[in-house]
C-alpha cells in the first residue's frame, strides 16, 4: 500500500534503540509506518505520495516545547517589541512611529523591555515614559511578564495612579510624592493594565487569574481571539513544533483551541492547565478541575496537569530565596514574595495530587524549589506513591543539598535553557548582581541537576524569549563562559534534543505514542535545513525547519 508522505535523503534521529538511525521513513494516514534506508522506503511511494527531499537535513521527532503562554505569546507577536532597545532616546525612536502607526489602540502596549533598559540601576517611572508619549496610555512588560511599567496616563485610565489592594505576592510600588511610580510587580497589581491592551487582556487572564472573561468575550472577540491564536500556531509550526505545554489556562482557552481543531487550524497539539492562584482556595480544585479535565481529553486539545505560581522572579527581587539579596534588594531583609503559605500551598498540592492532576510549580528561588520539592513530598506521604511526573518550572537557583531530592521524589526538571546569563539571549551579567557567591553553584545548574538522575525537559517560556528552538538549543549546548566562578552546564547535542523531544513526549504521558520515529508511533515530525550533529554550536542558530508534520499532515512547509 502506498504511503501517504515519504521523506528521505535524511540524517534520521529516530530515539529508537532498536534502529537509532535511518534515512527515511514512511507516513499512512497519521501514523509512521515505516523506517529505514532509501532503497527500503523508495517502494512505498505511489502516484499520490507526497515526497519530501530532507536534503542531508536532520529529521527527528517534531519539538515539543513544555513550557508556553500561547495566548500571550501570539497576541506580542502584534505588539512592540523593545529586544535590544536601550535609552530613553531610542525608547522614543522606536514608540512614537508605533503611536502614529496605530492610533486606534486605547493604550499602547510594548513588550520586551529589559530591566535595566536605562542603565544599571536604574528603574523606569511613568516620569520617563511621560517624557515619551505624556498625553496618551503607554505601558510596557519585562520580558518575564512579572513587571509592567506604565505612564501617568495609563496608571490613571487603570485607576491605579492612587495606588491600591492587591494580591500577596504582588505590588504597586509608590513614588515619594505618594503616587504610583509607574512600576507594577505581579499579575495582581498589573492586571488592570492589560485590560487596557488590545485584546483586552484576555490572552492574559489564564496567567493572571485562571479564570474566564468576565463579561464573556463577544463573537467578534470571540473571533479575534481565535484568529490571532492560529497565526501563533502557524509561527510555532514554522519552528519544526508539533506539541505545546501551555503554562496558563481557562475553560476559554480550551474552548478556542476546539473550535480550531473542529476548523482544521489547530497546528499543535495543546495541553492545557487549570491554574491556581495563591489567592484560591483549594476548594476551588476540589470543584472545578476535574470537570474541566473530563470536558477536554481529547487527542490535539487536552486539559491534564494544574499550574501554581510559587514566587516570582529574581530580577524584581520576588523570587524566594533562602537568605536576603545582595545589597539594595535585599534591604529590610527582603528575601523575595510570598505567593501562596507554605500551608496554603502543600494543601492544594496534596489535593491536586489526590484528583490525579499532574502538577506544574513555577519556582524560582531556591527558596522556593524547596518549598515546592517539600509538597510534592508531602503530598506523596500523603496519598502514596504514583507515577506523577510532578514538574518544577525554572529552578532558576537551587540549594545543592535540595538536587538529589529531585530523582528521589521523581520530579520532573522543567528548564528553559534561553533565560540563563549564560544563554545568549539577556545581558550575561544581569542576574549575577542579585544572588550570592554562594549561590552560584546551583543556579541554572542544567548539567549538575541531569547528572543527579533527575528527568530533564526543556521550554522557552514563550514569550519569555521566542519560542524558535534553534536559539534554545544553542542555549544549552555552547552557554557562555562566564568566568571560573560559574561551573560548566553544557549540554550534549542528543542529551538537549531528548530533552525538547523524547523526554517532552514522556512529560505528557505521551511516550508510547510521540517522541520516536518507529514504526506505529504518531506521525508528528521535524525535518531541518541541516544535520545537527555536523553543524558547528555557534552555527545552530541558522538551523531552520524546512518540513513540519503533525497527526499526519502538513502544517509548514518553507518556500525554496
Amino acid at each position: 500500500m502506498p504511503a501517504d508522505i515519504v521523506i528521505h535523503n535524511g540524517a534520521l534521529i529516530t530515539f529508537d534503540p532498536d534502529q537509532p538511525d535511518a534515512s527515511a521513513l514512511a507516513i499512512t494516514g497519521n501514523k509512521i509506518t515505516a523506517v529505514g534506508s532509501d532503497a527500503q522506503i523508495i517502494d512505498k511511494i505511489g502516484p499520490d505520495t507526497k515526497v519530501i527531499d530532507a536534503q542531508s537535513g536532520t529529521v527527528l521527532p517534531g519539538f515539543i516545547d513544555s513550557h508556553v503562554h500561547l495566548f500571550g505569546g501570539s497576541v506580542e507577536l502584534e505588539y512592540l517589541n523593545l529586544y535590544g532597545i536601550a535609552g530613553l532616546e531610542e525608547m522614543r525612536r522606536v514608540i512614537l512611529p508605533y503611536a502614529e502607526a496605530n492610533p486606534d489602540d486605547r493604550m499602547l502596549f510594548c513588550v520586551m523591555a529589559d530591566y535595566g533598559i536605562l542603565g544599571t540601576g536604574k528603574t523606569l517611572t511613568r516620569h520617563d515614559l511621560d517624557a515619551i508619549l505624556p498625553d496618551r496610555p503607554l505601558a510596557m512588560f519585562a520580558p518575564d511578564h512579572h513587571t509592567v511599567w506604565a505612564n501617568t496616563a495609563a496608571l490613571e485610565a487603570a485607576g491605579l495612579l492612587q495606588g491600591g489592594e492587591v494580591d500577596a505576592g504582588s505590588e504597586i510600588v509608590m513614588g515619594d510624592d505618594g503616587l504610583a511610580s509607574g512600576e507594577l510587580l505581579e499579575p495582581g497589581a498589573y492586571s488592570p493594565i492589560l485590560s487596557l491592551t488590545r485584546y483586552g487582556g484576555r490572552d492574559m487572564l489564564g496567567l493572571t487569574a485562571g479564570r474566564d472573561p468576565e463579561p464573556p468575550a463577544t463573537p467578534a472577540e470571540r473571533k479575534m481571539d481565535k484568529d490571532v491564536i492560529a497565526g501563533g500556531l502557524a509561527h510555532c509550526a514554522a519552528q519544526g513544533i508539533t506539541g505545546l505545554h501551555l503554562m496558563d489556562g481557562n475553560r476559554y482557552q480550551l474552548e478556542l483551541l476546539s473550535e480550531l481543531e473542529a476548523e482544521g487550524r489547530l497546528l499543535c497539539r495543546c495541553h492545557v492547565p487549570f491554574h491556581l492562584k495563591g489567592t484560591d482556595p483549594v476548594e476551588r480544585l476540589t470543584h472545578e478541575a476535574p470537570t474541566l479535565r473530563e470536558d477536554f481529553q481529547g487527542d490535539k486539545v487536552r486539559c491534564s496537569h494544574v499550574k501554581m505560581f510559587i514566587d516570582g522572579v529574581i530580577e524584581s527581587g520576588t523570587a524566594l530565596m533562602l537568605q536576603p539579596y545582595p545589597g539594595e534588594m535585599g534591604k529590610n531583609g527582603n528575601c523575595g514574595d510570598e505567593v501562596f503559605s507554605q500551608e496554603h500551598f502543600v494543601a492544594a498540592c496534596v489535593e491536586a495530587d489526590r484528583l490525579g492532576f499532574q502538577i506544574a510549580v513555577h519556582a524560582i528561588g531556591d527558596a522556593a524549589v524547596r518549598r515546592t520539592i517539600d509538597a510534592y513530598e508531602a503530598a506523596q506521604k500523603a496519598n502514596g506513591k504514583r507515577d506523577s511526573r510532578h514538574r518544577i518550572e525554572h529552578i532558576e537557583v537551587i540549594h545543592p543539598d535540595d538536587i538529589p531530592r529531585l530523582a528521589d521524589l521523581d520530579i520532573v526538571a522543567s528548564l528553559q535553557p534561553g533565560h540563563a546569563p549564560r544563554g545568549h539571549i539577556f545581558p550575561p551579567a544581569g542576574v549575577g548582581s542579585y544572588i550570592h557567591p554562594q549561590q552560584i553553584a546551583g543556579a541554572y545548574a542544567w548539567q549538575t541537576i541531569r547528572e543527579s538522575g533527575a528527568k530533564v525537559i526543556f521550554s522557552t517560556d514563550w514569550p519569555v524569549i521566542p519560542v524558535d528552538v534553534m536559539a534554545t538549543i544553542k542555549a544549552a549546548v555552547a552557554p557562555l563562559n562566564l568566568g571560573n566562578d560559574w561551573p560548566d552546564q553544557a549540554q550534549k547535542l542528543r542529551d538537549t534534543l531528548a530533552s525538547y523531544t523524547l523526554d517532552n513526549a514522556w512529560a505528557e504521558f505521551a511516550e508510547k505514542r510521540r517522541g520516536r520515529l518507529k514504526i506505529g508511533m504518531d506521525a508528528d515530525i521535524a525535518v531541518l535545513s541541516h544535520d545537527l550533529t555536523q553543524r558547528p554550536a555557534e552555527a545552530l542558530i541558522d538551523v531552520n525547519a524546512i518540513v513540519t508534520v503533525m497527526d499526519g499532515q502538513i502544517t509548514f512547509r518553507r518556500e525554496q
